[in-house]
């Protein structure tokens, strides 16, 4: 019968989604939604455009750290072309991770080592979800928002994990014939060669960092844009957890666990979770603008790639 699992999770992902995005509708209607869209102007997509530069070169950066570290190239041009092909495939294709997928076994097979081509890929997104919830901790903590008397709880389960990693990174015997041995020792020094060496691990995480600052500006400029008219004081805490909920992989073309944090967040801060939808969905048009680049890379690759153009001339142009 094979190994149905990995199906049965790639499509309750898409379910959980749908769900997700169903009860939302069913909450607050279609209004949110359609007005989020309808109040998208130029100055907006200026904006986002202009961010999403910023972070997709930053996003390239931290790639090509890791994956030097790891001892597969990749020159800064080429990963800036990759990542924003993955994240327009991010922000079409269900799931929100198939862009990265794409990348990492890309690169792996130009680099001729498919495996160390895909932990680059998860290496350096961990890194950055380390550093924004690092953010979120300190931006939680400082401004008032509904999770803020759960931080120190958060804080101290987070301390304890992180101990708990390195004393198991500590403990493990050199040797051994297991799997999981063998490949916790493979993890192991894939974090130390590729996020803690010398050579990489600040630029990683000045690359994570301002990542982190311009998602957080996109999601303040939809803010703003949805008419969103409380102090940035009061509206960052409340993005940041919308922008952490991305993190899930429970969504359609990005839509699904971000709006339906965004509700709960706006409505318990004082807000209207109409508000909070409104925004989340500005945020991911914004997105989508910002990636389009990809979609001119994708389109490009395919022309330029001799096994889509049988028809035509052999000529190269």
């Amino acid at each position: 019968m094979g190994r149905p699992a990995p199906m049965v999770w790639a499509w309750a992902r898409v379910a959980g989604g749908v769900g997700l995005l169903a009860v939302l509708l069913w909450q607050v209607g279609g209004g949110p939604f359609l007005a989020g869209v309808r109040l998208i102007d130029a100055p907006a997509l200026a904006a986002a455009l202009v961010i999403g530069v910023l972070t997709t070169v930053c996003a390239a950066w931290r790639w090509s750290l890791v994956a030097d570290g790891l001892g597969v190239r990749l020159p800064l041009a080429t990963a800036v072309a990759h990542c924003y092909r993955a994240v327009f495939l991010n922000a079409t294709l269900p799931g929100g991770v198939l862009g990265d997928v794409h990348r990492a076994v890309r690169h792996g097979r130009d680099a001729g080592d498919v495996s160390r081509g895909i932990r680059a890929v998860v290496w350096e997104r961990t890194a950055g979800q380390v550093v924004l919830v690092g953010v979120a901790l300190v931006v939680l903590a400082a401004f008032p928002s509904p999770v803020r008397s759960y931080l120190p709880v958060a804080a101290a389960l987070l301390v304890v994990a992180g101990l708990v990693v390195v004393l198991a990174a500590r403990a493990l015997p050199d040797g051994g014939r297991s799997r999981w041995v063998r490949a916790l020792r493979t993890a192991v020094d894939d974090v130390r060669a590729g996020l803690l060496a010398r050579r990489t691990w600040f630029g990683v995480v000045v690359a994570s960092a301002v990542m982190v600052a311009g998602h957080l500006a996109t999601f303040l400029v939809a803010a703003r844009t949805a008419g969103a008219d409380a102090p940035l004081s009061r509206l960052l805490p409340l993005t940041l957890l919308a922008l952490l909920a991305m993190g899930l992989p429970l969504n359609i073309a990005g839509f699904g666990p971000r709006e339906g944090v965004a509700a709960w967040a706006f409505g318990a801060a004082g807000l209207s979770a109409a508000q909070g939808v409104a925004t989340a969905t500005v945020y991911g048009a914004l997105v989508l603008v910002a990636s389009l680049p990809g979609a001119a890379v994708l389109l490009a690759r395919r022309t330029r790639d001799p096994r889509t153009r049988e028809a035509t001339s052999g000529d190269d142009c």
